[in-house]
């Protein structure tokens, strides 16, 4: 069965992101470092938190992977990974290790 990895970025006060350098240099990272382990990944730009409400994510990335071996192997990778995300973002990440059910 696959497994996932979501990272979600907070959009709080002073936080930032740059989308243009986590599309074109992070997202690439993520394939060279992950690509055979990985099934599929979506990336969402936070765009709102409802009607009228400002979005509580800058993004949110699901990472799933072939299966739970694949997800093991790639967390340990995940060093090159995580020393880049002060290059596109100064908010702390929040991780979701989960099984994909649907």
């Amino acid at each position: 069965m696959s497994a996932s990895v979501q990272v979600l970025y907070p959009a709080t006060d002073g936080t930032h992101f740059d989308y243009d350098y986590y599309v074109n240099t992070h997202l690439k990272m993520v394939g060279e470092v992950w690509g055979e382990l990985l099934d599929r990944t979506v990336v969402i730009k936070g765009l709102a938190g409802g009607p009228d409400t400002p979005p509580g994510f800058h993004a949110i990335a699901t990472l799933v992977f072939n299966d739970g071996d694949a997800l093991q192997e790639g967390m340990g990778k995940a060093g090159p990974l995580l020393e880049d995300i002060p290059n596109f973002t100064n908010t702390q990440p929040q991780m979701l290790v989960g099984e994909v059910i649907g």
